[in-house]
């Protein structure tokens, strides 16, 4: 039987390995987590005299270095002062050359993210009129190429690390204390262990090069390097390596000391061993918490302990799951898997699957959104597929769970019908010994008659004489002498041929044993349902990495309704707004420029951020500013909105509302002493 289904399992596992394959090969560089929102000037705009500064606003926060934003003249030569700065909230700004001729220029950005992704894009504004201009935007954005797909094996080998190290240590601890003396387990787990270590170090080395040039000869660039550990994904992966340290001392006591105890005194250990063992794993998981997708957005202080359960979930499962598909192909005959070990491990599995649906549940809702990014956005779309996948395990691990419940019935009777086999050889066996023995006893006997009769007739023959007798005698000493020679080679061979006959035995025992093991139909049929649950879950394990990898879908929304590519590479035409509006009171420091930053700019609740900066960008205080919103084709408002103070140069308002989508007037009230005040506005479309 076992002869049938192999080429059947073989398939099975080219085909999902073929299909892992085809998800790597179509992930592709990773995209944006942050999209371009809103841009002052915007895409396509033609202004009629060049402005001070260019500002984009962002969905999430980025950090910029001096090259991070750059704008480009008609011949593509660099007209802003290279000293990008954040201008509160998530807009940054960069300030232009004086008396700039008119033009089309150039909007370059390339910038990381808060989760840790490159982000980069460009577009066009004009002054005056458009003109013909000779810049040339690389078509490879960041994050791509070489370094970027490399950079994503190392990110899918480090999840696929996590999850061996993890869920095997916790199928030995919870499910099979003796598993800690198996040697293929013990290779199992280390393998996991020195994965994650690699993944990461290469993580380390790619991460400068990944977010900046992407260049291979930058891997090794001791000043990226530097720069990667001051940010937060360099702290996260130099966290990770520290952390990984304390979890081979966890290995080496797990597969050590714990496994030369007896199991009473296992038990005293197991505790010790497990707390500690928990904290590692929830500390490596804190590690992808903190730095990517959880970190920021919507309710981040609850969304990073989600998703250190979801991590240790699915880590639990299946690498628990593969576990035991190793212990069930390549453990030794001698030391099967039991039933009471799959029986435990089905609970374990159980519960690490309501976790993942609950902690999933949640994560879906804030990364999507709404319903219908399911299907409108490629992190929908991926999420249903992983959603269907873990369907399809469930299903699978439903007749593994079966498969389990009959082999622990038939345990006890196969353990009976052992035992009487082996009674059955031990008679024999004794049968055997009793009828050599008898055999040897009688061949002694012929061999003593057969003496006493040589000794007589030596002795009537004494009388020939004395030198004869002697000769005799002489002769009688030298057999005597070869025999005893002959019976010790002959002992000696006896005992080799023993040892050979007893390694022999073992090797047939071990054979019987596995043959009977192989032979059960329960167990022939878990550990198919078994391979077929590690397949589909090395699936599983590759579409959650692109889906870290994939910009989220609520971002992707918000960048579709800004009007912006998905990838980030054009300026919005709707969406969260940046509004400059310089001012003048007439008194002495009444110059200045207002900046009003309106998120997301859609009909709803809305946030409002006003800043106020002197002519030199210096920001200051003023004793009153007031904020209206107009709709004036509808005859609506003015709405007032009344900020509160929040730093220097710096007032916000949340939650304010706008009834409907349209062109509104913002206007801002400036009072810059108790006489001198001056009202200013622009228009911007909301929704």
């Amino acid at each position: 039987m076992t002869q049938t289904i192999a080429p059947r399992v073989r398939t099975l596992v080219l085909l999902l390995l073929a299909a892992a394959c085809a998800l790597l090969a179509g992930a592709g560089p990773a995209s944006a987590h942050a999209a371009l929102t809103g841009s002052d000037p915007r895409e396509g705009a033609v202004v009629d005299k060049a402005p001070a500064q260019v500002s984009l606003t962002f969905s999430e926060s980025v950090s910029m270095d001096d090259d991070s934003l750059r704008v480009l003249d008609p011949k593509g030569k660099r007209v802003d002062d290279g000293k990008p700065s954040g201008t509160g909230g998530t807009a940054y700004s960069v300030k232009l050359h004086a008396g700039l001729p008119d033009g089309t220029y150039t909007v370059t950005y390339q910038v990381v993210s808060a989760d840790s992704h490159p982000v980069s894009g460009a577009y066009t504004f004009s002054v005056g009129a458009p003109s013909e201009t000779s810049v040339t935007v690389s078509g490879q954005g960041a994050g791509g190429g070489f370094v970027g797909g490399l950079y994503g094996v190392g990110r899918s080998v480090s999840y696929a690390g996590f999850a061996v190290l993890v869920g095997g240590a916790a199928f030995v601890l919870a499910c099979w204390p003796r598993g800690s003396g198996v040697r293929v387990v013990q290779r199992f787990v280390v393998s996991g262990w020195l994965s994650l270590t690699a993944a990461t170090l290469l993580l380390l080395l790619l991460r400068g090069s990944y977010t900046d040039s992407g260049k291979v000869a930058d891997i090794f660039d001791l000043g990226l390097l530097g720069d990667v550990l001051q940010t937060k994904a360099g702290a996260a992966l130099v966290s990770r390596l520290l952390l990984l340290a304390a979890a081979a001392l966890f290995i080496a006591v797990l597969f050590g000391a714990y496994d030369k105890r007896e199991d009473e005194e296992k038990r005293d250990l197991t505790f010790g061993l497990a707390v500690g063992g928990s904290v590692v794993a929830v500390g490596l998981a804190a590690t992808w918490a903190m730095s990517e997708h959880a970190s920021v957005g919507l309710q981040a202080g609850l969304a990073m302990p989600v998703d250190v359960v979801h991590l240790i979930a699915v880590a639990t499962w299946l690498g628990g799951l593969t576990a035991l598909l190793v212990a069930l192909y390549r453990g030794p005959a001698d030391t099967p898997v039991p039933a009471l070990a799959v029986s435990r491990f089905s609970r374990v599995a159980f519960g690490s699957v309501i976790a993942l649906v609950v902690t999933g549940t949640y994560q879906s809702w804030r990364q999507l959104g709404s319903w219908t990014a399911f299907t409108d956005t490629r992190y929908g779309q991926l999420l249903l597929v992983k959603i269907g996948l873990v369907a399809v395990l469930v299903g699978v691990a439903y007749f593994s769970r079966r498969w389990t419940a009959q082999l622990a019935e038939a345990t006890p009777a196969v353990a009976a019908g052992a035992a009487a086999a082996r009674r059955g050889e031990k008679g024999a066996g004794k049968a055997s010994t009793k009828a050599s023995a008898n055999a040897s006893a009688k061949t002694g006997a012929k061999a003593g008659t057969k003496t006493s009769g040589d000794a007589s007739a030596k002795t009537g023959t004494k009388a020939f004489g004395n030198a004869k007798v002697s000769e005799k005698g002489s002769g009688t000493t030298k057999g005597s002498g070869t025999a005893k020679e002959s019976g010790a080679a002959k002992g000696t061979g006896g005992s080799q041929r023993a040892a050979q006959l007893a390694r022999q035995r073992a090797a047939v025992d071990a054979a019987r044993q596995k043959r009977q093991r192989d032979a059960d139909p329960n167990r022939f049929g878990l550990r198919r349902s078994v391979l077929a649950e590690a397949g589909i879950a090395v699936v599983l394990l590759v579409v959650t990495t692109v889906l870290t990898q994939t910009e989220p879908g609520r971002t992707e929304e918000e960048a579709k309704a800004a009007g912006t590519s998905s990838a980030g590479s054009s300026a919005p035409a709707t969406g969260a707004v940046t509004l400059d509006m310089p001012f003048d009171t007439g008194s002495q420091n009444g110059k200045g420029v207002v900046r009003v930053e309106l998120a997301p700019a859609r009909v709803g609740a809305n946030d409002l951020h006003l800043y106020v900066e002197r002519p030199d960008g210096t920001a200051f205080d003023i004793p009153e500013v007031k904020v209206a919103l107009t709709q004036k084709a509808k005859d609506i408002g003015p709405l007032p909105v009344a900020p509160d103070h929040i730093t220097t140069g710096h007032w916000s308002a949340s939650g304010v509302q706008i009834p409907m989508a349209g062109d509104w007037e913002v206007s801002v009230t400036v009072r810059t002493s108790d006489i001198d005040q001056v009202t200013i506005s622009k228009n911007t479309q909301i929704g």
